[in-house]
């Protein structure tokens, strides 16, 4: 048997609990990496925008006409 296998027999004869615990813990070990990744993603994005605001290239809407629209594109 392969230490895998090993590994998710013992994980599966664990009591609910554990294996909650265990699978919380195992989801924040690869979110860890991948908030590095958003956060870094979403700096270059507000970057880019704000040169773009302030090239003229795009003019931006208030927050309250988006959900205005928003709401009208949801309700037809």
């Amino acid at each position: 048997m392969t230490e895998f296998k090993e590994i998710e027999n013992s994980a599966l004869k664990l009591d609910e609990k554990h294996r909650a615990e265990l699978a919380k813990r195992l989801i924040k070990s690869l979110d860890e990496h991948a908030d590095e990744d958003i956060e870094q993603a979403w700096i270059d994005e507000v970057h880019c925008r704000k040169e773009e605001i302030k090239s003229g290239k795009v003019t931006p809407i208030p927050g309250e006409q988006v959900h205005k629209e928003a709401r009208n594109l949801l309700n037809k």
